[in-house]
């Protein structure tokens, strides 16, 4: 219970930006003045918190204002992507202390690419000049579907021989470091609501636009992650029922309609793009359609349409999660989501406010992540300080 009490006064703290008083603490979790003096102390020598100066404007004495200590605590955080693999180091109230990338490499042996991972961390934990023993642990943001309890991925798309490859185990022994995984969508939400601002509070699911298309999931401030930890596969969700045929049977899917190297096969079909791409690798998906965009905000036609008729699809695809889930916000975002951010923001508020089932009740808020374009990476950090130090039921169970 105690640890939980620790947990539920530091979460409180980090969300409130100007910091809390013990007194505020004790009106806002419902503890004690006793027990917020004794877990504040804790925290302060644990050196987590710090004392950030008195406030008072009326009668009685000054309050002092207790902030999450930057340099507390650290996490490392990988975006796996199929295109580009993202690193940052993440400092306790999320922001960026060091951050790099490298283009995914090629090809299908894992354990070189795990090793060329691993390198990279330890170079980026160095540049950081970060204490190794102040890292909490690293998160490894991946494609979904995943297996939560082996730590794998399940048949990645445009990642060939990764299926059921041991990613979490085989990071942790390269590394040295603890290694939590999830899916890439899960990590961005929980990114938003660690590092997200005011996009990241409340009901709200993030828009993850990157080589897949997909969704995570946050309820009154709690991320949801599903019974195996695969919640937000909206990838057949059938959004164009005179579209291209699926995998799974249908037609018009999210994923036979709308992610990245469906519009670019379509753009090289219609003569928009020339069609001169070595491989379907992520890293050459990413290449052709960033030239999609670019010829869309140049004003061709073609691009344009494109660009916009996903901007409908994935529309409708959203308003079938909003209605289901009645959120307040929808939060896009991803490695893919500045080039097309500017079209879509101003085609797919309406389009949902036209479909919300709650429209006469209340509005749905549309808006780009708060966090940028290291929000998988950012995320997987997160993972590790939201498991660390995010209040869980879990840490009420008592051991017989």
């Amino acid at each position: 219970m105690g640890d939980f009490n620790l947990t539920v006064i530091l979460d409180a703290i980090r969300r409130s930006s100007g910091g809390l008083s013990r007194v505020e603490l004790a009106q806002i979790v419902g503890l004690s003045p006793q027990t917020i003096s004794n877990i504040s102390r804790r925290l302060l020598d644990q050196h987590l918190i710090v004392e950030a100066g008195k406030e008072g404007s009326g009668p009685g004495k000054p309050r002092t204002i207790l902030r999450l200590n930057p340099s507390g605590m650290y996490a490392i955080g990988v975006h796996l992507d199929p295109a580009v693999t993202t690193f940052v180091v993440l400092d306790l109230v999320g922001a960026v202390v060091q951050h790099s990338s490298i283009n995914t490499p090629g090809g299908n042996d894992p354990s070189a690419v795990i090793s060329t991972m691993a390198t990279e961390i330890g170079q980026l934990v160095s540049d950081s000049g970060v204490d190794r023993g102040k890292i909490a642990g690293l998160g490894l943001a991946v494609p979904g579907p995943i297996d939560l309890d082996n730590g794998t991925v399940v048949d990645p798309p445009l990642l060939p021989g990764w299926d059921r490859v041991e990613l979490r185990n085989a990071l942790a022994e390269a590394t040295g470091y603890s290694v939590l995984v999830d899916k890439d969508v899960t990590s961005a939400a929980v990114a938003e609501t660690w590092a997200g601002g005011p996009s990241g509070a409340g009901s709200f699911i993030f828009m993850y636009m990157g080589t897949g298309i997909g969704c995570g999931i946050v309820l009154n401030d709690e991320v949801i992650r599903g019974t195996s930890g695969n919640a937000g596969e909206i990838g057949h969700i059938v959004v164009d029922p005179d579209g291209p045929a699926c995998d799974c049977g249908l037609r018009g899917c999210v994923k036979s309609s709308c992610i990245p190297q469906v519009l670019v096969a379509e753009a090289e079909a219609a003569g928009i793009l020339d069609g001169s791409r070595t491989d379907n690798s992520g890293a050459e998906v990413q290449k052709s359609f960033s030239r999609l965009c670019d010829l869309a905000d140049e004003g061709d036609a073609g691009a344009m349409g494109i660009i916009d008729k996903s901007a409908v699809l994935v529309a409708r695809a959203v308003s079938v999660v909003t209605n289901t889930l009645d959120v307040e916000r929808v939060v896009f975002g991803g490695p893919f989501w500045t080039r097309m951010s500017q079209r879509y923001l101003e085609k797919v508020p309406a389009l949902l406010e036209a479909n919300s089932a709650a429209r006469l009740i209340h509005s749905i808020e549309v808006v780009g992540t708060g966090v940028g374009e290291d929000v998988g990476a950012i995320g997987a950090a997160c993972l590790v300080l939201e498991h660390t130090l995010a209040p869980r039921a879990q840490r009420l169970l008592l051991e017989s």
